[in-house]
């Protein structure tokens, strides 16, 4: 949660990422012959982390909001239990996953009919043992999580299922209140996310090759402007793959990746007429020395203060498990970790030493809640879903706010590109010419349309007095609203 208070001009990150249990090992998820086991580390009890969402809330309530828990929590307790009538975006989201889910006795019992049936568009949903967990928060505060009857209920479930989770591993989360990285770009203050997100970084360092070109005179999504984009990506993946993961364990090297003197460097390796293959881009450091499927929102007040809050259970629905009794879905983020350095996540991201699995230790994200700051004043605050997409899609909507002069609507919407290295491939939005498309090969560059949409930005500019609010129009289920 990045956080810009307006008394002071301060911001703050919370970082309520989840942890690895004590229990958890390096290689936790490979098997006899030293090769991930994907159904454990995507869809086990083993693959949650220690949950801190809860801690993490009512952390910046306690901290900085003016409500009190039972008020913030009502209106959730309130749709929990009275029920609320199912979306389309709901509906497609839950058939999407219907065979996972159903596997799970719990999660069947909630998503579906008590025949199996999907639910249907309209009819009324109530989810009682959430309904009833709410109630335990909003009474009892975090200790009902962490410590109290949910946490029994979870640790339970894990005992009954070979989980790590331990009531220690509760009891001892704790939230970590961070200092926000700083880059300029033009004469914006960017203002981002630190490790253990990788995003922050990577959009600093992108932003610092990219200042070295011209790129309104080189045209929005021509095939120079997309060119130059694509190749700062490659660099900056690569960079990802070697030297980023928790700070807390691992020396990551911030100052060097995100100086200005580096990022000329890579700008002088870009060749602007040909792709450089990523095979031929090793991990940076000529230095001076995350599902597509995460939740983002964006919220600003009339007193000037601004969040902008990024968190997942990482792939729709986590990994597909409810605690029973409790309502709650169990995160796979323990996925997110390098489960065999060298080889590929979930979303394709190639990690490390830097990122390895460690008791204690939290996972590597892509997630990047951001604001822009112009004329010392917040300007811009942003963040989207699309876990290894979103530290591209960010760099793009701050490119077209900036660079091209569109306002926050038309910023969001503009067809994106996504590369990160490995695998060796240019991912273009329906949208970009065909002609545009052509010219990008005849560059070597190994183009492919998507088949998804990359992101759902979730966006708002303070201007001239005046809120400007967008919600991405890729996908349905989002919403901009006023009070």
């Amino acid at each position: 949660m990045m956080v810009h208070l307006a008394e002071g001009n301060r911001q703050l990150l919370i970082d309520y990422r989840e942890a690895a249990p004590m229990a958890a090992s390096r290689d936790l998820f490979l098997n006899q012959n030293g090769e991930v086991d994907r159904g454990r580390a995507y869809f086990s009890h083993q693959s949650a982390g220690v949950p801190g969402t809860v801690a993490g809330l009512t952390y910046a309530l306690k901290h900085y909001g003016t409500m009190s828990l039972k008020e913030v929590m009502a209106p959730a307790i309130r749709l929990a239990e009275k029920g609320f009538a199912v979306s389309y975006a709901l509906d497609y989201e839950i058939n999407a996953r219907a065979k996972r889910l159903k596997m799970n006795d719990a999660a069947r019992e909630i998503f579906f009919q008590a025949n199996g049936d999907n639910l249907q568009v309209s009819s009324i949903w109530k989810q009682k043992d959430l309904a009833k967990t709410l109630k335990l928060i909003a009474r009892h505060g975090e200790k009902a999580f962490y410590a109290g009857k949910i946490a029994d209920l979870i640790v339970a479930d894990m005992q009954a299922n070979q989980g790590l989770i331990s009531k220690r591993d509760l009891a001892d989360y704790k939230v970590v209140e961070r200092q926000p990285l700083r880059g300029l770009y033009r004469g914006y203050e960017i203002v981002t996310t630190p490790p253990p997100s990788s995003g922050g970084i990577h959009i600093i360092q992108m932003l610092n090759i990219l200042e070295g070109y011209n790129l309104e005179a080189l045209g929005h999504n021509s095939a120079d402007y997309i060119h130059r984009l694509a190749e700062a990506m490659k660099f900056a993946y690569a960079d990802r793959s070697k030297y980023l993961g928790d700070a807390d364990f691992f020396p990551v090297p911030v100052a060097e990746l995100t100086d200005k003197g580096y990022a000329q460097s890579q700008r002088q390796r870009i060749d602007i007429e040909r792709a450089r293959p990523s095979g031929e881009i090793a991990p940076g450091r000529d230095l001076p020395f995350e599902s597509n499927d995460t939740t983002h929102y964006t919220v600003a007040d009339n007193q000037g203060n601004i969040v902008s809050n990024t968190y997942t259970l990482n792939f729709s629905f986590g990994s597909g498990i409810v605690v029973p009794g409790t309502g709650l879905l169990l995160n796979n983020e323990m996925a997110d970790f390098s489960a065999r350095p060298g080889k590929p996540n979930p979303f394709g991201l190639i990690g490390g030493e830097a990122n390895k699995i460690e008791p204690g230790k939290r996972p590597l994200s892509s997630m990047t809640p951001t604001i822009v700051f112009k004329d010392g004043q917040p300007w811009l605050a942003t963040g989207s879903p699309g876990g290894s997409l979103i530290i591209t899609v960010i760099l793009q909507t701050l490119l077209n706010a900036i660079d091209f002069d569109m306002n926050i609507a038309t910023a969001v919407a503009e067809p994106r590109i996504h590369h990160q290295w490995l695998p060796d491939k240019l991912t273009v939005e329906r949208g970009i010419s065909p002609d545009t498309i052509e010219r990008l090969k005849q560059m070597k560059q190994n183009v492919a349309v998507g088949k998804r949409t990359l992101g759902r930005m979730q966006s708002i500019v303070r201007e001239n007095g005046l809120l400007y609010g967008s919600t991405d129009p890729r996908r349905p289920g989002g919403w901009v609203a006023s009070w």
